[in-house]
């Protein structure tokens, strides 16, 4: 892709437009560190260009506060207060969606689930947002909470131009295969690997 330019040009009627602007489903998976904090990334550039935003974060716990929901709030306020940017909206998908799982059974994390795919599945067909996170949506599909073939089903024929970004390890091969755009994290090198714990203002 030297200079930005597709090494390919497809023969499917589009124009260079049309082809330039269809709404991509994106993956960012791998077992490296970076897959949440790349899709933030994207999601600022979205509020920059007017986008609405939703992120759906379906594992971290509803205690976690992360430092980018923080900033994602602040960004919200601005656009509410001058219209600047773009409206964003953060959901936690149920408290105790952290590694551990401690609080409730996995029948309510397994409904929990479902129930927010549900409202996303509602907000796609409403063509609610500009884009919308997923974070961390691997973990339930992976599960056997959301069913894989209804989400990519869902996904590959959502109207109107919305972009979906889903994140997490292990993405299902189906996911990997409906996608536009798949990035793997790879780890090289962690500072866990040598004991120490994540710090303030780089995991969180």
């Amino acid at each position: 892709m030297p200079q930005g330019q597709p090494t390919v040009v497809p023969d499917d009627g589009l124009t260079t437009r049309q082809r330039r602007n269809r709404p991509l489903l994106m993956v960012n998976t791998g077992d490296g560190k970076g897959k949440s904090t790349a899709a933030f990334g994207l999601a600022l550039r979205g509020w920059n260009q007017g986008w609405s935003v939703a992120v759906f974060q379906f594992v971290k716990s509803a205690k976690w506060r992360l430092g980018e929901q923080t900033a994602f709030e602040t960004l919200g306020a601005l656009h509410d207060e001058r219209g600047t940017g773009g409206a964003i909206e953060w959901h936690k998908m149920g408290s105790g969606w952290s590694w551990s799982r401690k609080e409730g059974t996995e029948e309510d994390h397994a409904a929990d689930a479902l129930a927010g795919w549900r409202e996303i599945q509602r907000r796609l067909a409403a063509e609610q947002h500009g884009l919308y996170v997923l974070d961390e949506f691997t973990y339930p599909i992976n599960w056997g909470w959301v069913d894989v073939d209804e989400v990519v089903d869902t996904l590959v024929n959502r109207t109107g131009r919305q972009h979906v970004m889903i994140t997490g390890r292990r993405a299902h091969p189906k996911l990997v295969d409906a996608a536009d755009l798949v990035t793997e994290m790879t780890k090289i090198k962690h500072p866990m690997d040598a004991g120490q714990k994540g710090q303030r203002g780089i995991e969180w």
